[in-house]
């Protein structure tokens, strides 16, 4: 059965379409000046579409805050059928609490298995996390996930947290981390290769730890520590 991709540019003509009828969405409100207001109206819209399967939605360069992070979240948590979400939140206003709560809604989501999901340029910092690996790791189903996280001040404590929690994506084959700019030293890069390769069905790995506190020695006991997995079959590093 074909399935249409219904494009929207303007908040005000999705919220006036057949909400319902929508399997496949391409949403863009990227440079809108959205705020929390705004994103809870989407969250509004979005929680109607109880047939969506495919979601692609574009919120990158607004002024998103917590408070409309945790409402997308929440409303994204009533479309039980979707399976495949890209969602752009690049340069918002998020910090901890609302990536916590983006991640807890996320697994609610019980027939997710391919996420990627942009946080760069927020401010979720240590505790978003891992408090958001924490709830990821609970997506039983999540088979592909990529997830951006350049510049957001994760540190050591961060790093070691999320990857810890990523080894216990039991159904993880396919990872794409970004942690560019993050503020990570040498153990915490440690701990991180650790982890990921604790990902017992991961097989393919990309890795960006690019602008961290880590020299090129640190870099190879990383990409060893990594290549340790037993199942891992393509390894892509960039420092």
């Amino acid at each position: 059965m074909i399935q249409w991709i219904k494009y929207f540019r303007k908040l005000e003509e999705f919220l006036n379409s057949s909400l319902l009828s929508h399997q496949v969405l391409y949403i863009d409100l990227s440079y809108k000046q959205i705020g929390n207001e705004s994103a809870s109206d989407l969250g509004s819209g979005l929680a109607k579409c109880i047939n969506l399967q495919n979601l692609t939605l574009y919120l990158s360069q607004n002024q998103i805050g917590d408070e409309g992070t945790s409402g997308l979240g929440s409303a994204l948590a009533k479309c039980i059928n979707l399976s495949n979400l890209t969602l752009d939140l690049f340069c918002n206003q998020i910090g901890g609490m609302g990536a916590q709560d983006l991640g807890s809604a996320l697994v609610k989501c019980i027939s997710l298995s391919n996420l990627t999901l942009n946080l760069s340029q927020n401010q979720i910092g240590t505790m978003g996390a891992s408090s958001l690996g924490s709830a990821l790791a609970k997506g039983i189903n999540l088979s592909n996930l990529a997830l951006n996280l350049d510049y957001n001040e994760i540190g050591e404590m961060g790093a070691l947290c999320l990857g810890s929690a990523l080894a216990k994506c039991i159904n993880l084959s396919n990872l794409t981390l970004d942690l560019c700019g993050n503020q990570i030293q040498a153990m915490g890069a440690s701990d991180l290769g650790s982890n990921l390769a604790n990902c017992i069905n991961l097989s393919n790995l990309t890795l960006n730890l690019e602008l961290n506190q880590i020299n090129e020695s640190q870099e190879f006991k990383v990409i060893n520590k990594c290549l340790k997995s037993k199942r891992l079959v393509i390894f892509e590093k960039n420092f």
